[in-house]
Order: C-alpha cells, then structure tokens, then sequence
C-alpha cells in the first residue's frame, strides 16, 4: 500500500484490529491513544513483529491541542496523511431521567466535535493527489434504541457529517465514508458488563447472521473503504452488523 495511515482510539478493540489490518497491507500506521499506553504499546509490538511499520502517538481527541501534537508527531514520523480512520468513541445508556449536560458534552466532544477537530487538523497532511476517510458511527444511528438518546445522537451527527464532508472533500480527492458497526464483542464492551446481558441476548435477536460482531469482522470493511479498491465510492455508509439495523 506505502501509504500512512492514523487510527483514533486504536489501543483496543475494533481500533487495534483496524490498525493491525491497515498495517499488514503495508500502510505506516499511527496507533493513536487517550489512556491507554500499554495497550498502544502492545498494537505497535504486534505489528512490527509481523514486520509492519507503527508508532503510538498520545491525544485525547477531545482536546484540540492534543489533537495538534498527534498531527505534528506524524508529521514528523511520516510526513503525511493517506488514510484517516476517526475511531474514537464514548458510550453510555441512560433513561432521559438520567441525561446530564455532563454526560452529553462527554460524549459529544469525543465522538463528534472530535471526530471534526482530528479531521480538520489531518487535512494539512493529505498529499494532492488526495486520500480516504472512514468514520466510525453505528447501527445505534438507525435503529434508536431506547436510553440511548445522546449516543444514538452522536451517531446520527456522524452519518450526517460523513455526507457532508463527501461533498466538501471530493473536488480534493479525499473520499469520505463511514462504516455503522452492529454490537461487537470487545473490551470496552466486556468492560460495561453488557456481555452475558439481556442487552446482548436482544441485540443478537435482532442479527439476522445470529452472532455478535468480532473486531475483525469491522476491520476488514473498513481497510477496503480506505484502498484504491474503493476508489469510486464517498458518502456510503456502509453497516457491518450482521444484518441488524438495515
């Protein structure tokens, strides 16, 4: 591929394969990370094992000065952007009872204002001859289950936004997707207990192919929307859910 890739939220999960899998195609990736350093640490390891290029690059997305320093050190890595895959992302469940002005610039600053902010800063970096972009949203977008009025809305912003800058981006060259996850089976998830819950049972229901989604199972579309082989394709969301939410 010889292209330069930055991966937010890459540490863990649907990110880490993402990056691992851009990696094996040949892209130099930039494993980006809030907390999480030894995670970061792990994904880079794990692709310079199996003989990829990677760096961990350190910043919140949610803060723009942080989002600077993550261009500037790529820059200084690799020189450039080709491919841009905002992944990072917050969620919680709450009945409206329970919605907070907190809760809703949390989740907001990350997973929209920042999504914009990493993008706007990136574009610098993208050569003439242009590049991709994929966003992550999710089937949360569509199918609005209940307590989910501020992530689901967070996700409907994405969609939306993803159309926008197709149109914005194109006469650039840079194409502009985003990909809609079903429920997928990682350690955030394992981490808010959903896992072995009625959520899960419920979500698995409404699957027609049946399972949960495995971090792979998102990867790969999305190393496809960023190659050459997409190269006629900008402003689709594509779902990658087994079926849910279409």
């Amino acid at each position: 591929m010889g292209k330069v890739a930055v991966v937010t939220g890459a540490s863990k999960g649907i990110g880490a394969s993402i990056a691992r899998h851009l990696a094996a195609e040949g892209a130099s990736v930039v494993v980006n990370y809030a907390t999480d350093k030894k995670g970061a640490d792990l994904v880079v390891t794990s692709i310079v094992e199996a003989g990829g290029k990677a760096i961990a690059v350190q910043a919140s997305v949610a803060q723009e000065n942080e989002i600077v320093s993550l261009f500037e050190q790529t820059a200084k890595a690799y020189g450039k952007v080709d491919i841009l895959i905002n992944n990072a992302g917050v969620y919680a469940f709450a009945p409206i009872e329970n919605v907070t002005a907190e809760e809703f610039a949390r989740e907001f600053n990350t997973n929209v204002l920042g999504l914009l902010l990493v993008t706007k800063l990136a574009l610098p970096l993208f050569p003439e001859t242009g590049g991709s972009i994929v966003n992550l949203s999710s089937v949360v977008s569509t199918m609005a289950p209940p307590t989910a009025s501020v992530y689901a809305g967070t996700k409907g912003a994405i969609d939306t936004i993803t159309k926008t800058l197709a149109k914005e981006l194109g006469p650039r060259k840079i194409r502009v997707n985003a990909v809609n996850p079903g429920m997928v089976i990682t350690e955030g998830l394992q981490a808010s207990g959903l896992t072995g819950s009625g959520f899960e049972t419920q979500m698995i229901a409404l699957t027609p192919l049946g399972r949960a989604g495995r971090p792979d199972d998102i990867a790969m579309p999305v190393v496809f929307l960023a190659s050459e082989d997409a190269r006629w394709i900008t402003g689709e969301t594509l779902y990658v859910s087994g079926g849910a939410g279409i």
